[in-house]
């Protein structure tokens, strides 16, 4: 089994040249039922208002709670697709670090449903989403 540190480097790894990238989110823990993802807050993630946009902040809720649920199956025989999302924003931040927490509410054997909380760097509550993901045999 990898250490934790060597798995974290590879999820960041795969997000090369992607949207995770450009929106400089980094996979920072995981655990048997959570993964945790930041991103920065600044210009490139602003809505006209100089606020963190929510899209930005629901490709950050996406793409953590996508990946955790890759990384609880078997990536030689099944792949994940997120089937539906849903987020709803609590507080707005200007700049800053927010990190986005997805912990499993449900690992069945083809869904799998997260909830992701994303708090600024006080902790302060600033989205909460859900993903529901699919997992489907590679083909």
């Amino acid at each position: 089994m990898l250490e934790k540190s060597e798995i974290l480097k590879r999820f960041n790894e795969r997000c090369k040249n992607t949207l995770m990238e450009t929106l400089e989110i980094e996979y920072i823990d995981l655990g048997d039922d959570f993964v945790v993802a930041q991103m920065p807050v600044n210009s490139k993630v602003h809505q006209p208002y100089g606020i963190l946009h929510g899209g930005a902040t629901a490709a950050l809720a996406e793409s953590v709670g996508s990946l955790a649920s890759s990384y609880f199956i078997d990536n030689t025989k099944f792949i994940i697709k997120g089937i539906e999302l849903s987020i709803n924003h609590v507080k707005s931040v200007k700049e800053g670090m927010v990190t986005a927490t997805a912990t499993i509410v449900h690992k069945g054997r083809s869904t799998h449903l997260w909830e992701i909380r994303v708090v600024n760097a006080s902790g302060d509550l600033i989205s909460i989403a859900k993903i529901t993901n699919i997992v489907l045999e590679k083909k």
